[in-house]
């Protein structure tokens, strides 16, 4: 089986890299298609937050780059409810278009 070198280091979306085989790959490519069309709440600015998300302004944006800037990287989707005006309804509207 074939082996490709598709990162020098892991990737920082799915942590491969490095020696992978071609149905590593395909997976891989599968991943960054499907993350291409999500949202990132850890590298988004808060106009893009405030276009992207459902039921947000940019205030509320705003405070997800602020919590961001202060706490460090979301490390779960959920995470979003230590937000300032940000709930459970808003997190579960807004889950399947947004990653971390």
């Amino acid at each position: 089986m074939p082996v490709f070198v598709l990162h020098s280091d892991q990737c920082p979306c799915c942590g491969r890299g490095g020696n992978i085989t071609a149905n590593d790959l395909q997976a891989v490519f599968a991943s960054h298609s499907e993350l291409a069309d999500k949202l990132n709440i850890n590298t988004a600015d808060a106009v893009t937050i405030a276009a992207e998300m459902n039921g947000l302004g940019e205030c509320r944006a705003k405070e997800i780059v602020r919590y961001r800037e202060q706490v460090g990287k979301f490390k779960s989707i959920d995470e979003l409810e230590n937000v300032s005006g940000i709930g459970y309804k808003t997190v579960e509207k807004n889950r399947d278009s947004i990653h971390l």
